[in-house]
């Protein structure tokens, strides 16, 4: 290979040697004066008010936004948890802020660490709304080519990526969902903690979940000795996290870098949530087949027979995919045929019928359905499909890119989304405002985060939330039992894990599968349920007492 040949010009650095010598000026006033006036439009005398939204006049703000971006910028410099309740905006905030400090020339080089499904979704926000130049990170991509790179905390902890990433002094560090950095003794946290920052933010709607060391670890990463050391802090403050607000010391530093806004405190209020139960009769032949497979109690194990009951108040064909699995042990295919053949046999789906009723009811607005079972996904999709209404399919085994196809068809073409549990997070439907929970989940935190897919920031309009239980099931008592009597679904249930905790209760679902297990009737289940949801009353009533007497 031939060698290349540098030639230098040294013209510039001779001429700036003469005009030295010769005290001459090394540009003209008017050059200067220009270069001056460009430089001031960039820079901000004080650290006051926000210059983005002179930047942003197609974007509609809400007063927490702008108050929360200028408390992280004025008062907290730039190191800050957004803590707001689900659906308030905390991604808008978070884009507001970055803005801000690029515009005043204080970051650069930005790393956006956040769920792998949501990547593309940050990308969109960021570059639509704030005109923030942000990538999703690939395989091709070098980590120090791009200014503001967005990825996965699991891509981005892996080598080679990892020894790189560590290698750059970023300007601002972000992390969504980040009460999944709560254990210090995680690889997740001892990677975060050693990234170079100049500012940082994490967002979370849950900082503190179990224990109160948990705020620990989360401002340790923002603020190290902010809180004092790990020993210290237990020292003093213990782990019951009640003393986030019964400390007023504790109290008035966790609010130092801290910024939590709730539902009822912001104009998010005003768009109302509509309840409504809607109850369904099994027909003779459905209602004959349930209490068959209710009365087979030697064929299956109890929890075994509390999916397949659940699954026969959704449809038939996720029952019936079920029993095959099961057929393969030979004591249980002489139970399991009558069964299967009986399922076979039914004409009809009472509950699908309802939801055809519904949306005719509803008329041309965008529904969202969600069902629990993929096999029900799939025949509704076809049942819609043979009554003349357009649907799109949404679940966890689709790639972040045909997630993306689905919401765009959804918002454009079709009708109805019909989503498994994996639509419950990381897509915003801000323009529907109508939902059906075609199977009621017995986790009602994931009840939650489902609603929180269209209340939310964005949406104009009052939703509608359409819940579908079956008389004479285990729906009915999940329905009376669990979400009417302690009224979940009319509020937002940010605080029910804190209520749990009180009760040493680690996970509802497994509490209720317990019950169900354990229970020798409908009558003692009916009655343990009753006594699960008085005690979740009693404790909830007891909390919301509390935050009266201590403040939010």
């Amino acid at each position: 290979m031939d060698q290349i040949e540098l030639q230098k010009d040294s013209g510039f650095i001779d001429e700036l040697e003469v005009k030295l010598e010769n005290d001459e000026p090394l540009s003209s006033w008017e050059l200067f004066r220009m270069a001056y006036e460009a430089e001031q439009t960039t820079m901000a005398p004080t650290f006051e008010g926000l210059k983005a939204l002179d930047y942003l006049p197609h974007m509609e703000f809400l007063d927490h936004q702008i108050d929360s971006a200028k408390q992280v910028v004025e008062e907290m410099s730039g190191r800050a948890i957004l803590a707001d309740e689900v659906g308030l905006g905390k991604t808008i905030e978070a884009g507001l802020i970055l803005k801000e400090y690029m515009l005043r020339g204080l970051v650069r080089k930005a790393l956006i660490l956040v769920p792998a499904s949501l990547v593309n979704q940050w990308a969109k926000e960021l570059n639509g709304k704030f005109f923030i130049p942000a990538i999703a990170h690939r395989k091709n991509y070098g980590w120090d080519q791009c200014d503001v790179m967005i990825t996965s905390i699991d891509t981005a902890k892996r080598s080679p990526h990892k020894e790189q990433i560590q290698e750059i002094d970023y300007d601002f560090i972000l992390i969504d969902e980040a009460h999944k950095l709560k254990n210090h003794k995680t690889k997740n946290f001892a990677f975060v903690r050693s990234l170079k920052k100049k500012y940082c933010l994490l967002l979370t709607a849950t900082p503190v979940q179990n224990q109160l060391v948990e705020i620990f670890n989360l401002v340790s990463i923002l603020k190290p000795g902010h809180l004092g050391d790990f020993d210290s802090f237990l020292d003093r403050f213990g782990k019951d996290r009640k003393r986030i607000k019964q400390d007023a010391y504790l109290k008035q530093l966790v609010q130092k870098v801290m910024i939590r806004n709730t539902r009822n405190s912001t104009q998010m209020d005003t768009i109302k949530r509509n309840i409504e139960s809607i109850w369904i009769e099994f027909t003779d032949q459905e209602k004959d087949v349930y209490t068959q497979l209710e009365s087979m109690t030697a064929a299956f194990p109890a929890f075994s027979k509390i999916t397949l009951l659940r699954e026969l108040c959704s449809s038939k064909e996720a029952c019936f995919l079920s029993l095959q699995k099961m057929a393969t042990d030979e004591a249980r295919v002489e139970f399991i045929k009558p069964i299967a053949e009986k399922l076979g046999q039914l004409p009809s789906n009472s509950k699908a019928e309802k939801v055809l009723e519904l949306i005719k009811r509803i008329g041309d607005e965008k529904v969202i359905i969600f069902t629990e079972y993929r096999a029900t996904q799939l025949y509704l999709q076809w049942y819609l499909k043979e009554n003349g209404i357009s649907s799109v399919p949404f679940r966890g085994g689709f790639k972040k890119g045909k997630k993306d196809w689905m919401k765009q068809l959804f918002e454009n073409h079709a009708q109805v989304l019909i989503a498994t549990e994996a639509g419950g997070e990381g897509i915003n439907l801000q323009f529907c405002n109508h939902l059906i929970n075609y199977d009621l989940p017995w986790n009602p935190m994931r009840l939650e985060q489902r609603i929180g897919r269209i209340h939310r920031y964005g949406q104009k309009n009052d939703v509608f939330i359409y819940n579908l239980a079956i008389h004479g099931t285990v729906e009915e008592h999940i329905m009376t039992l669990l979400y009417e009597k302690i009224n979940l679904f009319e509020q937002v249930i940010g605080q029910l894990d804190q209520i749990l905790d009180e009760l040493n209760i680690s996970d509802i679902e497994s509490e209720i599968k317990n019950i169900f297990n354990e229970s020798s009737s409908a009558g003692e289940t009916r009655i343990k349920l009753d006594n699960l949801s008085s005690i979740i009353k009693m404790t909830q009533d007891q909390a919301e007492q509390e935050e009266e007497r201590y403040g939010n």
